[in-house]
């Protein structure tokens, strides 16, 4: 062990003790007096003490002098994207593509061609169909004639039995004076009877001209819906895009086979854009349709729009309500599916801006702020949290002015004397 160590750390070690426990006696021999305490310092040794008297179990808080401000409280909510159309374009008949495939991407017109489905046999049978109606129309001229024919041989057979009535007549008056035979007034009756015969085979004779007439007219009614399906059938061969949009799948490849139902291919509409939220049913009578809306994207995009739909019915799982926004989306910039803050404008409200460490919680559990009340005590006030932002969150349920304990909260319950100390902050 080196000396000069060992007999400094002894000197020091006996300085310190004079110093320290002998402080009178070394600054006697020194020559030196101890400094004198000032009466700011008595005053701030006893001040605490004195007021611990003074306001025995009151607690020291930092509290805050808030205002209220008019903040527009839009309605916050979650989201996503969803094209205004959708459309998935499938066959309605059989048949094998003959036109080129269109590639996903592609943005279409309405009207544009999309699919087309070989003809086969189908003008064949449109013809067949055309000569079958121009068949049956040709023969109306001649079941129409039946019709005059079989009433003017009604009014023969008429004027006959009129006749033979007349005849019999004369018979069985001549035969009551004695100048006619009992054979004559027989032929005569003969006669009326096969003069009514022949009325009533005049009469079904009319009707079944104009029984024929009917079939000739359904037969020609049968022949129209039979052209009318062929041209129909012609027409389901070429698929067209109901409005303009994307493609969202390549069309069905040419020489590939169609069923009824086959996928042809899948247009979406994106201008305008439909923004999709669920609003909470605490919320959702401050949302009215129309009114202004906005959305921000996932990577900052943001559109704004309007309030289009408003549901009436709830979400029988989460007891919400469905919202959509129309925006418009010109440059297609905003796509289907994107995750979206939504913000809806709503009535303004009176809100005071404080720390989020302010919040506390009551013995049930809810949410508020303890404020310091007018007889200094302290007094908790629930709130609700309008708007949470990077300086804070915005409250309301406190009146305009209140004198918020923003530290020692959590220390004090209500009733209890505080002794607060206000720090300066702006809104």
């Amino acid at each position: 062990m080196k000396l000069v160590p060992f007999l400094t750390a002894i000197l020091v070690a006996v300085f310190l003790y004079f110093l320290v426990i002998e402080r009178e006696a070394f600054f006697e021999f020194a020559g030196l007096s101890q400094p004198e305490t000032t009466e700011a310092e008595e005053t701030q040794e006893t001040a605490p003490s004195e007021t611990a008297e003074e306001t025995p179990n009151v607690v020291s808080v930092i509290a805050r002098r808030s205002e209220a401000r008019t903040i527009d409280s839009a309605v916050i909510l979650r989201g996503e994207t969803r094209a205004v159309r959708q459309v998935e374009l499938r066959s309605e008949t059989s048949g094998t593509i003959v036109s080129d495939p269109l590639r996903k991407g592609t943005f279409v017109t309405a009207g544009q061609l999309m699919c087309e489905i070989g003809v086969g046999t189908r003008e064949i049978a449109l013809a067949d169909a055309e000569a079958r109606l121009a068949e049956t129309r040709s023969r109306i001229p001649e079941v129409e004639a039946r019709v005059p024919e079989a009433q003017a041989r009604i009014e023969e057979a008429a004027s006959r039995l009129n006749e033979a009535q007349i005849n019999l007549n004369a018979a069985e008056k001549l035969f009551e004076g004695g100048f006619a035979s009992e054979t004559r007034v027989a032929n005569a009756l003969a006669g009326v009877r096969s003069a009514e015969a022949a009325v009533q085979t005049a009469e079904g004779g009319l009707k079944s001209a104009r029984s024929g007439l009917e079939n000739i007219q359904a037969s020609i009614l049968s022949a129209e819906a039979a052209v009318a399906s062929a041209r129909q059938e012609i027409e389901k061969l070429a698929i067209h895009a109901p409005f303009e949009g994307i493609l969202e799948s390549d069309t069905a490849e040419i020489g590939s086979l169609m069923q009824p139902g086959s996928l042809c291919g899948t247009i979406i509409q994106l201008d305008p854009i439909i923004i999709a939220g669920f609003v909470p049913e605490a919320e959702v009578n401050r949302i009215t349709e129309g009114v202004r809306a906005g959305a921000r994207m996932v990577d900052g995009t943001t559109i704004q729009g309007q309030v289009s739909f408003l549901s009436r019915s709830a979400d029988q799982t989460t007891r919400t309500f469905l919202v959509e926004i129309e925006a418009p989306n010109a440059d297609l910039k905003i796509r289907d599916g994107q995750t979206a803050d939504i913000l809806i404008e709503a009535d303004g409200a009176l809100a005071h801006l404080l720390p989020q460490s302010s919040l506390t919680l009551n013995d049930e559990g809810t949410l508020g702020v303890r404020i310091v009340a007018a007889d200094g005590t302290a007094q908790f006030t629930p709130v609700r949290i309008l708007r949470d932002t990077s300086q804070g969150v915005w409250l309301g349920g406190l009146p305009p002015v209140a004198n918020v304990i923003l530290v020692g909260q959590e220390y004090v319950t209500d009733g209890v004397p505080v002794l607060a100390n206000y720090e300066e902050t702006t809104q």
